[in-house]
């Protein structure tokens, strides 16, 4: 049995005659670059893109990949508080502006209050279900808006007569209305003074 180059699979010398040759060599006898072919004939000198990645590689990508998402999750998790901040603020407005056209209506006369009311709502209902004004119900709040930051539709009250440091509200009217969340915000104020 020959070895060497010129050995074919089934043990046999190939004849060196010109055109005779295994693929691979004629190519190269052509002036082609000659292709690398291993045991069963298959390219051993494929370039390395075509191979794939590397585990390296794989282990460098899934570390870049993970601390980006580590550093993009403080981020996303302060823009969720700044957006219930927002809504905190857009809620006490609707309700403080209810408050106060309630207030500038009863001042008008539009319609009758209670004595010692000093012209502002009893409660937060009261603006939502409205007040009757020549036959007409005349409604100031859409619904009581939902804290952002507590989840419920509880706010803590102020009435004219309650001490401003306060937090309890002594029953007689709605002159303001603040949050129950007990956090502080992002600028470092607490949300129950906003």
């Amino acid at each position: 049995m020959l070895r060497g180059p010129r050995a074919c699979s089934e043990g046999r010398a190939e004849a060196s005659l010109p055109g005779s040759g295994t693929w691979g060599e004629q190519e190269h006898a052509a002036g082609a670059p000659r292709s690398r072919r291993g045991r069963w004939g298959v390219n051993v000198g494929k370039r390395r893109s075509q191979r794939g990645l590397t585990l390296v590689e794989l282990i460098v990508a899934i570390t870049i990949l993970a601390v980006l998402t580590s550093a993009a999750i403080p981020i996303v998790r302060i823009q969720i508080v700044r957006e219930k901040e927002r809504e905190l603020r857009r809620d006490l407005w609707e309700m403080r502006d209810a408050i106060d056209r309630y207030k500038d209506a009863a001042d008008r006369g539009a319609f009758q209050t209670k004595l010692g009311s000093e012209g502002y709502p009893p409660d937060l209902e009261t603006l939502v279900n409205g007040v009757d004004v020549q036959g007409k119900k005349l409604r100031f709040l859409r619904r009581i808006p939902v804290d952002p930051m507590t989840g419920k539709n509880e706010w803590g009250l102020r009435s004219m007569q309650d001490d401003p440091e306060s937090d309890s509200w002594g029953g007689q009217n709605v002159f303001d209305v603040h949050s129950k969340a007990e956090g502080t915000a992002l600028d470092g104020t607490k949300y129950k003074e906003w």
